[in-house]
């Protein structure tokens, strides 16, 4: 017996696991004895999508609580979205994520837990948008009186469309464009938002012009069938429209969110088409209403004008009485003015007499005197200046040309030396680059000579012990004339 548990102790016939094994194995033994569950609980941490598309949260009730997730493609095709705190039916499968040893749920769908927990949930984001604002009546715009467009925003192949075409060519003939939109499913909200910002995104002009009005219809139907319009992305998108927007979601006892934020509701789809155009009848008997208005007014307008000016007329003074007091002050300026003339003209004659002695044009000659003095002996400086100049670069010129002349080697040259090129005219600097039997060219001070390499180099390493007068010369080259009884140096 103590052996056995010493053995045990010690794990001799225990199977050994890896980490991811063991995690494995606890996988695989989750998924295959539940699989396949149907699971209901609220919603606990939800911060919303994460950024690869996934959601991560929890379901919780009283007394537990375990992890779920919901992968991204699954997220997309939810017909209700998860919220904070939200009580649902969710059903997926069981299983681990072995990086942090904990079991979770891989949720497939998602359902709210019964009637009342989609009233709760209609309630809860019916509070959030009135807190927002989205819901006041100062946002809402009032529609046009007469649109040349109207955008509709409704399934193609349903009865709502017919309705609506027929109420618009009983009233008012109009120019409609039909967005095609699911009225009921997991992408009924997604598409009806897609429709009203892309009406949105039209222009003014051009051949896809902005609709003036838009009208969003569906018929009636369960909360349930009616849950697209009640979803955020679509509320938002009716908040953020520029144009418009009527709202003619089923019947006059059903509301939907849809219906809170649009600029007006309609009971019905065709009463809808009723509002966003007038009656033709109504229009035309208007129009020869106002018609007459206007002509009536316009006679009695002239009328009053007339009668107003030929009252006036018969206050206003003769013209001849208007004219006499004018014509009387004229008269007296015109004797006036001739002798204030006359005056002015001796008066300026009189000031000219006495200023015309003090001018006189000496001083202005001396100043121009004294200018072209300047000018010449400026002149005679500038003049100076430039021979000066010259001078100097001249003597700077013939300085450079003595110093050229010392540098070149034309002047060692003319010290006896010779300035040696092989037979391609390239000058050479050392006994090394040449070859026995190579022809070479000197050239003296006075000319140039042809030559010829009688050997190889000769080594100019003389012996330690001899004296610097008894170097022998190189049998390779000719001894070389010895001018002016001194050694020749190198040329460079």
């Amino acid at each position: 017996m103590s052996q056995t548990t010493i053995q045990g102790q010690s794990g001799g016939n225990v199977a050994e696991y890896t980490v991811s094994e063991l995690s494995g194995a606890i996988k695989r033994s989750l998924e295959e004895n539940f699989g396949f569950v149907r699971l209901r609980g609220e919603i606990s941490g939800f911060r919303g999508a994460h950024a690869s598309g996934h959601c991560y949260f929890a379901l919780k009730d009283d007394k537990s609580k375990i992890e779920a997730v919901i992968w991204k493609m699954t997220y997309g095709r939810l017909k209700v979205k998860p919220e904070e705190g939200m009580e649902v039916i969710a059903q997926g499968r069981v299983t681990s994520y072995p990086g942090s040893s904990k079991y979770q749920i891989v949720i497939e769908s998602l359902e709210p837990a019964g009637l009342g927990a989609l009233m709760a949930l209609l309630e809860e984001r019916k509070r959030r948008f009135a807190a927002e604002g989205l819901f006041a009546e100062e946002r809402k715009r009032a529609l046009p009186y007469l649109p040349y467009l109207v955008g509709i925003v409704t399934s193609p192949t349903g009865a709502v469309i017919r309705d609506m075409l027929h109420g618009f060519t009983e009233r008012f003939p109009t120019r409609v464009m039909v967005w095609p939109v699911r009225v009921q499913g997991e992408t009924c909200a997604m598409e009806v938002a897609a429709a009203i910002t892309g009406f949105n995104a039209f222009g003014i002009d051009g051949p896809m012009r902005r609709p003036d009005v838009l009208i969003v219809a569906r018929g009636g139907g369960s909360l349930e069938d009616l849950w697209g319009f009640n979803e955020e992305i679509v509320v938002r998108a009716v908040a953020a429209s520029a144009i418009p927007v009527i709202s003619a979601v089923g019947h006059e006892t059903d509301w939907t969110l849809i219906d809170l934020v649009a600029d007006a509701r309609a009971p019905t789809p065709t009463k809808a088409a009723e509002w966003a155009v007038p009656k033709y009848s109504d229009l035309a008997q208007s129009t020869d209403s106002f018609g007459a208005r206007l002509s009536m007014a316009a006679r009695r307008a002239l009328q009053h004008s007339r009668t107003h000016l030929k009252a006036a007329s018969r206050g206003l003074p003769r013209l001849e009485d208007l004219l006499a007091m004018p014509r009387q002050r004229f008269d007296a300026c015109e004797k006036r003015l001739g002798r204030a003339l006359l005056a002015n003209t001796r008066s300026h004659h009189t000031r000219y007499v006495r200023v015309a002695g003090r001018f006189s044009a000496r001083p202005i000659m001396q100043r121009i005197s004294l200018c072209h003095e300047r000018a010449a002996v400026l002149q005679s400086r500038a003049a100076q200046a430039l021979r000066n100049g010259v001078g100097n670069r001249r003597r700077q010129l013939s300085s450079f040309d003595k110093l050229l002349t010392t540098l070149s080697y034309q002047s060692v040259l003319q010290r006896g030396f010779a300035l040696v090129r092989d037979g391609a005219g390239r000058p050479l600097r050392g006994a090394a680059s040449v070859a026995a039997g190579e022809r070479l060219e000197l050239e003296f001070h006075d000319g140039r000579v042809e030559a010829e390499a009688l050997g190889g180099v000769v080594s100019d390493k003389k012996d330690a012990s001899a004296a610097p007068s008894q170097a022998q010369p190189s049998p390779g080259l000719r001894k070389p004339r010895n001018r002016g009884g001194s050694d020749q140096g190198s040329l460079f």
